[in-house]
C-alpha cells in the first residue's frame, strides 16, 4: 500500500476513456461524409451516363478529383471505424475477433488506397 489515490490506482487500466477518440472519429467522418457525399454524387452521376469519356473528362478536373478522393478517404475511414464496433460487440472469440479486425482493416485499407490510385490515375493521365 502506498501514498497512490484510487483514481492514480487504477488510472490506466481497463477501457475507461479509451472509446471517447473512437466515438468522436466515427462522428466527425460522418459529419465529413455529409458534404462529400453531395459534392461527390452530382459529378459522378451526371458522368454516368456519358461512358469512360465522360468519367475521364469528369475526374481530370482537379477539384472533382480532390472531392473524390476525399470522400474516398472519409467513406472508407468511417466504414473500418464502423465495422471495428461491430466486429468487438459480437465476434466473441478473441482469435476471430483478431482476425476479423485485422480483415475488415486491411480490406478498408486496400480498397481505399485502390480507389485513390484510380482517381490519381485518372487525374494525371489526360
Amino acid at each position: 500500500m502506498g501514498y497512490r489515490t484510487d483514481y492514480a490506482r487504477v488510472h490506466g487500466h481497463g477501457a475507461a476513456g479509451e472509446g471517447v477518440g473512437h466515438w468522436w472519429r466515427q462522428r466527425l467522418t460522418s459529419i465529413a461524409l455529409l458534404p462529400l457525399t453531395l459534392l461527390f454524387v452530382f459529378p459522378f452521376g451526371r458522368a454516368l451516363g456519358g461512358g469512360h469519356e465522360a468519367f475521364v473528362a469528369t475526374y481530370s478536373n482537379l477539384w472533382h478529383a480532390l472531392v473524390a478522393v476525399l470522400f474516398l478517404i472519409a467513406t472508407f475511414a468511417h466504414l473500418m471505424l464502423g465495422l471495428q464496433v461491430v466486429i468487438e460487440d459480437y465476434v466473441s472469440n478473441k482469435a476471430a475477433r483478431t482476425a476479423a479486425l485485422i480483415a475488415s482493416t486491411l480490406l478498408c485499407w486496400g480498397l481505399g488506397i485502390a480507389g485513390v490510385l484510380s482517381v490519381a490515375t485518372v487525374l494525371f493521365s489526360a
